[in-house]
């Protein structure tokens, strides 16, 4: 990485990463909104990859979906069950009138982009009002999962850099080891457990270790499940959007992976 390149990442992280914290403490509409542009990007991004892949998505059908799942989280005008019918009939009867390449490649790919990209990243806005009574702890929560995902990126990239030998997934990313995995998931859980020092106080410490475990394995995870279509693709970046960083999809791939995985857990042990 160039010397310009770094001090391009820096900048952008010290002028972006306070605004993304403010409006996850505002909540609401304005989280609401933050939250759709991130999902409804990264699912236009997802979708210029598959297209070098010679794939036809239908993108206005899958981005109006991604949108009805984002209100839905929020608002919830009707159960999962009813919306995601009416999303497979409206995907599959657009795709009835049109001659453009596989249908099935053209259906499974913007299937594919509504599920992991439109489903996956509601539950953030999930998990910010999950907590109506106390409406601050969904920010803290969030907050908190934002920054040990950059903490686990950032410590799995210099436990890479400085111990790095075994390959983690070559096939995927060749630069990647289990030596910064293993950095990255073991900062993740550290950083929940500070966090709990600090303004998780009301959730117990097994909820903080646990949700540290989900982001230090199944947020890593997502970033390798991206970097699987990138490099399916062809690409390093899923775009150049943010200088110095690649595409939203690139900065938002483990948030929006481990998400779901941290809200069944609540969902399951919490409720």
């Amino acid at each position: 990485m160039s010397g310009n390149n770094t001090l391009v990442r820096v900048i952008v992280s010290v002028v972006t990463i306070p605004v993304i914290l403010f409006l996850c403490y505002l909540g609401k509409i304005p989280f609401l909104i933050f939250i759709t542009l991130i999902g409804t990007i990264s699912f236009i991004e997802y979708l210029q990859l598959a297209k070098k892949k010679d794939a036809s998505p239908l993108v206005l059908p899958g981005i109006l979906s991604i949108l009805a799942l984002f209100l839905n989280s929020y608002f919830h005008f009707v159960d999962y069950f009813t919306l995601f019918l009416f999303i497979t009939i409206l995907i599959i009867m657009i795709e009835l009138f049109r001659n453009m390449g596989s249908s099935i490649i053209n259906i499974g790919v913007t299937f594919l982009g509504i599920f992991y990209i439109g489903l996956f990243a509601s539950t953030i806005i999930e998990l910010r009002e999950f907590f109506p009574d106390n409406y601050d702890a969904g920010a803290y929560l969030i907050i908190s999962i934002l920054i040990t995902i950059w903490i686990c990126d950032s410590a799995a990239f210099f436990g890479g850099i400085n111990l790095g030998k075994h390959k983690l997934f070559p096939r995927v990313s060749p630069k990647k080891s289990w030596e910064g995995a293993i950095f990255g998931f073991v900062f993740s859980v550290i950083s929940m457990v500070a966090a709990k020092m600090i303004f998780l106080d009301f959730f117990s410490w097994i909820d903080v270790i646990a949700i540290g475990v989900i982001i230090g394995s199944i947020g890593q995870l997502g970033d390798l499940a991206e970097s699987l279509i990138k490099r399916d693709a062809g690409v390093k970046d899923s775009s150049n959007l943010i200088p110095g960083h690649g595409g939203i999809f690139d900065r938002f791939d483990s948030l929006i992976v481990a998400s779901p995985a941290i809200y069944l857990y609540l969902k399951i042990f919490l409720v």
